[in-house]
């Protein structure tokens, strides 16, 4: 179906081929994976398939690209959309309608289906991915992860018979990436479509691929055999892999249920060790603990009062507030839909809190409420002593920086070098200071490039760059590890623990349920807007089924959260 023969792909300027010897193909109804470390040519091997590389790019395609027979360098994308459906992964840049139901229709539409095929389809498409209740709902009012959604959807429906997917789930809670993932697998094994996808959260995608092809370094051949074959030699694998080399089983095992039955010695091994794993992640140590000025003895609030415990008579002058950010009774509605309601958080210097929930859960309100772009409807919100929504932005940064889901809204220089002039110039830093930071996360960014040019990650990267610059008290990040690759990653797990550990509160809404485990002190659950748990990290994820990171599943109800946990306990 998808035919790759001695494919290599040079942008304009470029010295090197982005990528180069891309020779495979993928047959009829398989889903194939495509992986490998950040800025490798995933996406332009995507690309290629779809006709974007070149006929949008730019650049020069060497080689043949063929789908369904058609030469992807003679046929322009308009003229393969009734073939190739394709999701990028800036689900933004691929609307181009208002709303929900309009944007599912849009593609059948262009294609001339009948109206009553286009009503039923779209209808499907509603049930399949959850979007029933959002179907009148303008796009430009979804969270990340209901436009990502959005965006498969919007491909699904015209029924093509090939879906090139770049990054599907990097926006979407772990219960709803099943479900799209489930969907996907739907297809391939009852309708024959074929599916190439990448993806850097191997620990969802990889027991679906039928075949994996591995991109090792920019410019490699790729490497093509079975998921097995492959993770044994890839440089990038999700947490079971790591277990599994770390336990030398064999073969490795690719599920949480495969690992689960060859973890019994394992298990054995660890026993009665179990405090070591809160000690290794901090949870022991001298580390700040969550405040609250609540009577925990009280009774709870009805939803929507004022708790009492805000009504009590002060006497004499505040003292200041030991407090990063403080909110109490916190609601927020939002184009008539309640955002946020009765929430009460407080974060202390030092720590670091994760954020988690499903799509539309009010994650990223929260955090756009402690920068002050969105005002409170009820409550109060404070953070370093300020009122985020009525301080001075120049004035807010020294106090609290945010990296957004979308790292574009930050970047507006024509290089990379212009984007860190600019952020050492804001934050009154040493020249030279946002460059440094850029490469510690992702050492081969070159100064002269695009930032509209760079991958997702790389994009994640300078935007991460751009605020860490001002090393503000308070840092916010809107999942931040979506489009990152494992090492990427593991650079900024670094970056973040030495903010911590310099008195840095770090907050970061994300479906990362890894990166939480890896780097969370505390994890506070949302739904509906509403918080409903708040605690350790450990004592939260485990009792998650679906926050629950790889390694707690497979050793359950030990509470080992990361491989590097039962590594140093194992040593």
């Amino acid at each position: 179906m998808i035919r790759f023969e001695d494919v290599s792909v040079t942008y304009d300027g470029a010295v090197e081929p982005t990528v180069q010897g891309v020779d495979f193909e993928v047959p009829e109804g398989e889903l194939v994976l495509l992986v490998g470390p950040s800025g490798v040519g995933k996406s332009t091997v995507l690309g290629a398939v779809s006709g974007l590389v070149p006929h949008f790019t730019g650049g020069t395609l060497r080689g043949r690209v063929t789908v369904a027979g058609r030469d992807t360098r003679t046929h322009k994308p308009r003229e393969l959309a009734d073939v190739v459906g394709t999701v990028g992964q800036d689900p933004l840049s691929h609307f181009v309608t208002d709303t929900v139901e309009d944007e599912l229709a849009y593609g059948m539409e262009s294609l001339g289906l009948a109206p009553d095929v286009m009503r039923r389809r779209v209808e499907e498409t509603l049930d399949l991915l959850g979007l029933t209740d959002l179907r009148a709902r303008p796009i430009a009012t979804l969270s990340g992860g209901q436009q990502q959604r959005v965006a498969i959807g919007s491909v699904l429906t015209p029924h093509p018979k090939v879906l090139i997917l770049d990054e599907p789930t990097s926006a979407l809670d772990p219960a709803a990436a099943e479900e799209v993932l489930a969907v996907l697998q739907r297809l391939v094994h009852d309708l024959g479509t074929t599916v190439l996808m990448a993806e850097h959260r191997l620990e969802r995608v990889i027991q679906y691929a039928d075949q994996v092809v591995l991109l090792p370094s920019p410019g490699a051949a790729p490497v093509l055999g079975t998921p097995a074959e492959v993770m044994a030699v890839s440089p990038v694998y999700p947490p079971v892999v790591a277990l599994g080399r770390l336990a030398d089983w064999s073969p490795l095992p690719l599920t949480v249920r495969d690992a689960r039955r060859k973890a019994t010695n394992l298990r054995q091994r660890l026993e009665g060790r179990d405090d070591n794993a809160l000690k290794g992640r901090g949870e022991l140590r001298d580390q700040p603990q969550p405040t609250s000025t609540r009577d925990e003895s009280a009774p709870p609030t009805p939803l929507g009062a004022t708790p009492r415990w805000f009504r009590r008579k002060r006497t004499g002058p505040t003292p200041p507030s030991p407090h990063s950010a403080e909110v109490q009774a916190l609601a927020v509605t939002r184009d008539r839909i309640q955002a946020l309601r009765c929430v009460d958080l407080t974060v202390t210097p030092g720590e670091t809190i994760a954020l988690m929930g499903r799509n539309g859960a009010g994650k990223s309100t929260l955090l756009n409420t402690l920068v002050g772009l969105v005002e409170p409807s009820a409550g109060t919100v404070h953070v370093g002593g300020a009122v985020p929504h009525r301080t001075q932005p120049r004035d807010l940064v020294r106090k609290v920086g945010l990296v957004p889901q979308e790292p574009r809204d930050l970047l507006y220089a024509d290089t990379v070098a212009a984007e860190c002039t600019s952020a050492d110039a804001d934050a009154g830093a040493a020249p030279g200071t946002c460059r440094a930071l850029v490469s510690e996360l992702l050492p081969d960014i070159p100064d002269d490039i695009h930032p509209r040019d760079l991958s997702e990650g790389q994009r994640l990267t300078l935007a991460l760059a751009v605020v860490l610059t001002a090393k503000p008290p308070l840092v916010l990040l809107d999942e931040p590890t979506r489009g990152l690759d494992y090492a990427a990653k593991a650079r900024l797990l670094g970056i973040l623990r030495g903010l911590a550990a310099e008195g840095h509160a770090i907050v970061l809404a994300t479906h990362d349920v890894e990166l939480a485990a890896e780097l969370a002190h505390r994890v506070i659950l949302l739904a509906d807007g509403e918080v409903i748990a708040d605690g350790a990290a450990a004592d939260v994820v485990v009792a998650s089924p679906s926050f629950a990171p790889q390694v707690a599943k497979i050793l359950a109800p030990q509470k080992w959260l990361t491989v590097a946990q039962v590594r140093e306990a194992l040593a």
